[in-house]
């Protein structure tokens, strides 16, 4: 199995700050659409298919692989991606939290398996190594703030 953790400020030195509301918005966007916050081609589809007041299943291609989320919300805290199908199964997790000294943190961090692969074998320890990499969801999380703060500048984010 795969288990993976990232934490970033929400509000570090220099950047526009944004506040609990406004970063779950980028959050609740991001779920309803991965192709605004993943790079450019990445993902070619993602659409909402059925939705209730507690969660919302999409259907994305993501790294040309179709999957289907059941995403749970759980508003102003946290979002859980569980996959359904896909090459992975398993959960993936998005929290904001408040640090010991009150400030806004969001915190990535999942448990997933490779379906049809060897628990513990080599594509999982390669997912491993690139899920805790210098590029791997730390920069998925700063790369979520930084496209908040664009689509708020933007007007296109509703806190």
């Amino acid at each position: 199995m795969i288990y993976s953790t990232a934490t970033v400020p929400v509000n570090p030195e220099g950047e526009t700050r944004l506040t609990r509301a406004q970063a779950w918005a980028g959050l609740e966007l991001k779920a309803r659409d991965a192709r605004l916050f993943l790079p450019p081609g990445l993902c070619t589809r993602c659409e909402v298919v059925e939705e209730s007041a507690t969660h919302l299943v999409r259907e994305a291609t993501i790294a040309g692989a179709d999957l289907r989320e059941i995403i749970t919300l759980e508003p102003q805290r946290k979002v859980t991606f569980f996959q359904a199908t896909g090459p992975r199964e398993g959960a993936i997790v998005n929290e904001l939290f408040e640090d010991e000294a009150g400030a806004l943190q969001l915190r990535f961090y999942c448990y997933l398996g490779l379906r049809g692969k060897e628990p513990g074998g080599p594509e999982e320890h390669a997912e491993q190594v690139q899920f805790d990499s210098d590029k791997g969801y730390k920069a998925a999380l700063h790369s979520t703030l930084k496209r908040t703060r664009e689509l708020l500048a933007e007007g296109k984010l509703r806190p």
